[in-house]
């Protein structure tokens, strides 16, 4: 069976910086090839990717990830109805409960008195739900509860199998783009979850990579002269590395999540075709916010390359079990680009999944870089999502081959 599989792999330098720390506020790291690297978590990056998204698709076409989703729910119930906040997170507590299977209850907390007022309820782990399933649960909790928003009313409405059908596929249809992308569990209810279409490595660094740590000190700006010393002494750990980032895209489970077209104007294939171009983006020029402020570490890719497969996804970290040496000049990215050019192409053909020029791409800045030519056809970031886009809805469309 041919399958529709999106590889992303990605050079990027990054100076001075803690992306992604660890419990003690040092970078993450990990040992492979026998050395020290320097990492970024899979989850540090998902998140900068999520994000994001907020300045690439519309808010409906996202989803909230939140503990506090009956808050979420009640905000949609009072703007669809004026005559309900009373009650609207009662109605939003109760529609949950029944259609995640899951406890809304109100945080305990130690130590306050009766007389502070009550937390609002909260699930015991976070919750991903998209905008329009939100919406729908809010339109079932205000057709169920009556006239009156009764929530006794809403309770018996939901004894009903068909109403608690309902409920349940609201929140089972019209997957938001993050959700489709990167999955979604519900403890309570494993009908529910939802397979992730993408899968994102750890990221790590060419070569072997040290930690280093910056002393610094803060002056009080109200010191006298007669006052010697800082008013405030650290320290930060940092390190800087040239990593190797990697991204699978299952298209086929994409677009299952995703389902085909809901308007008579566009294609079965348009949200899938949005959904990879904001993925593409977004994943390569995102970057994790860890330690920002004090680094400044804004950096873009040096190299990208995309190959759209039709068996099974396929990492090149293997290049790079061997530590990248220093460049005769300084720097690794060069060594790395010639690394790639000379182990991709032997580990295609070894493997007999060599990729047609015109599915494989390359996207890349700077003459260092100039070895990755022969992997692919040479494109912007903006030829780049357009061609992509265009080859994935190809493939998708009924009767395509491999």
């Amino acid at each position: 069976m041919t399958r529709t599989i999106l590889d992303i792999h990605i050079l990027q330098t990054v100076p001075p910086s803690n992306l992604n720390r660890d419990d003690t506020g040092t970078p993450k790291s990990a040992y492979y090839g026998g050395v020290r690297r320097a990492r970024v978590s899979s989850q540090a990056w998902k998140r900068a990717t999520r994000k994001a998204f907020n300045d690439l698709l519309p808010p409906e076409e996202l989803g909230v990830r939140t503990k506090k989703v009956a808050d979420a729910l009640a905000k949609r119930i009072r703007a669809r109805a004026d005559s309900l906040p009373a009650v609207a997170i009662e109605l939003a507590t109760e529609t949950l409960k029944v259609a995640t299977g899951t406890k809304i209850d109100v945080p305990k907390r130690k130590g306050k008195n009766d007389e502070e007022p009550t937390a609002s309820p909260t699930s015991s782990y976070l919750m991903f739900l998209s905008q329009r399933q939100l919406d729908a649960l809010a339109e079932l909790a205000i057709e169920g509860s009556g006239t009156d928003g009764d929530v006794d009313t809403l309770t018996e409405h939901f004894k009903k199998k068909e109403n608690k059908a309902k409920a349940r596929q609201a929140v089972d249809s019209r997957h938001s783009v993050d959700i489709a992308l990167f999955g979604r569990m519900v403890a309570d209810s494993a009908d529910l979850n939802v397979e992730a279409a993408t899968q994102v490595a750890h990221a790590i660094s060419v070569h072997k990579s040290e930690i280093e740590s910056d002393y610094y000190t803060a002056v009080d700006d109200l010191s006298t002269d007669e006052e010697s010393g800082a008013g405030m002494i650290g320290t930060v750990d940092f390190n800087s590395a040239t990593l190797y980032r990697y991204a699978a895209l299952d298209v086929d489970e994409l677009q299952h999540n995703l389902g085909l077209g809901l308007r008579d104007d566009e294609s079965p294939s348009t949200p899938v075709e949005k959904a990879v171009g904001a993925f593409l983006e977004a994943f390569i020029t995102s970057l994790p916010t860890g330690k920002i402020n004090t680094f400044g570490n804004h950096t873009l890719p040096s190299a990208v390359i995309v190959k759209l497969r039709g068996r099974r996804p396929v990492s090149f970290a293997g290049a790079f079990e061997e530590p990248v040496p220093q460049g005769a000049g300084g720097g690794y990215l060069r060594e790395s680009c010639r690394r790639l050019a000379s182990y991709v192409p032997d580990l295609e053909k070894q493997y007999g999944i060599e990729t047609k020029d015109d599915h494989s791409w390359v996207f890349r800045v700077g003459d260092e870089t100039e070895e990755l030519s022969r992997l692919g056809e040479r494109v912007s970031l903006e030829v780049l999502m357009r061609d992509v886009s265009a080859a994935v809805a190809q493939r998708l469309m009924p009767g395509a081959g491999a």
